[in-house]
């Protein structure tokens, strides 16, 4: 089930039942908009529960904002399916493993983040080493 607000100081704290992050965390970074997709929100969660902390360098992005950085016309980002983790120094292999044994199913490899998703399985980028 996926929920939209205008902005993520709108989502009701008692509402909120994913401990390892904030709704700011996955809101939009261009205007705070957040489309909150329970399904993704719940495969993050089984990740971070399994690893060390995970840091979203980007989740949800309204259509402009990803347009601005980029970001493939049909993004699961757009959807509020997809977070980017930044590496912080850990190996690209490692993080997608603790992704896959989550639930996440595409992957976007890059040099300092992991894009992962719960759309279709696919993968893309850097080859892991």
């Amino acid at each position: 089930m996926a929920r939209f607000f205008k902005h993520w100081r709108d989502v009701d704290p008692k509402d909120w039942r994913w401990p390892s992050f904030a709704p700011q965390e996955i809101a939009c970074r261009h205007c705070g908009e957040l489309l909150l997709d329970e399904a993704f929100m719940d495969t993050l969660q089984r990740q971070r529960d399994e690893t060390s902390p995970i840091v979203i360098t980007s989740a949800y992005r309204c259509p402009i904002w990803n347009a601005m950085v980029g970001g493939a016309p049909l993004s699961m980002h757009k959807l509020g399916k997809a977070g980017d983790q930044a590496l912080c120094g850990r190996v690209l292999a490692h993080v997608e493993a603790q992704a896959r044994r989550a639930g996440f199913a595409g992957f976007g490899r890059y040099k300092t983040f992991l894009h992962a998703d719960i759309g279709p399985s696919r993968q893309w980028g850097a080859t892991v080493r």
